[in-house]
């Protein structure tokens, strides 16, 4: 990790006044059985994971809050996630077609009519990136074809939204983890979003 990403990811975590990234607590629903459950998060990890899906394609399960990176011989590393809220998850697949560090937050249009009108906060057309910025300290950019989604797979300055359904329909993670699996995934990877 670059000394400017620690100094910054150090930073924000103080300015969080969370302990040491130790444990994110959070409510998701079981597929199964269908009852909600509270977890606790403790960081990636490496699991058994069977899929169809090659070696360094990324799967996110929404409904289980989780981001697997495909490794070869039935593995995967997962990360925790926080996903898009009731209406605005989505699911499909896509691949990553660029990547950013320290990304700029440009939010649509239709983001910035939503929250002025919903919650009466006016959101900036453009916000530098950094620790305070939404998008944390690395961002995937998830394309179709050629067409940017608006979907991103990023960092956030809000760690506890980490196993939530709170977003706009990017997947959040902390930003180590973000850091992480931006270090490992490349341009053109596979995504592939379950509902």
């Amino acid at each position: 990790m670059k000394r400017r990403d620690m100094f910054l990811l150090v930073t924000a975590w103080a300015a969080a006044s969370m302990p040491a990234r130790a444990e994110v607590s959070y409510n998701f629903t079981s597929r199964f059985s269908g009852k909600a459950a509270v977890a606790r998060y403790t960081g990636k990890r490496i699991v058994d994971y069977q899929t169809p899906e090659k070696p360094g394609t990324i799967v996110i399960d929404t409904n289980q809050r989780q981001l697997y990176l495909v490794l070869k011989g039935g593995k995967a590393i997962q990360y925790g996630v926080g996903v898009g809220r009731k209406g605005f998850a989505w699911s499909g697949t896509a691949h990553v077609g660029r990547k950013v560090e320290w990304p700029d937050w440009h939010p649509p249009k239709d983001m910035i009519t939503r929250e002025l009108r919903q919650n009466g906060r006016q959101l900036p057309e453009r916000m530098v990136g950094g620790i305070l910025n939404p998008l944390g300290a690395r961002a995937l950019y998830l394309y179709q074809g050629n067409r940017d989604t608006l979907y991103r797979i990023h960092g956030t300055n809000e760690p506890d939204t980490i196993g939530r359904a709170v977003s706009s329909g990017c997947i959040r993670m902390l930003n180590e983890e973000v850091i992480d699996l931006y270090n490992r995934a490349k341009i053109g990877t596979k995504v592939v979003v379950l509902k």
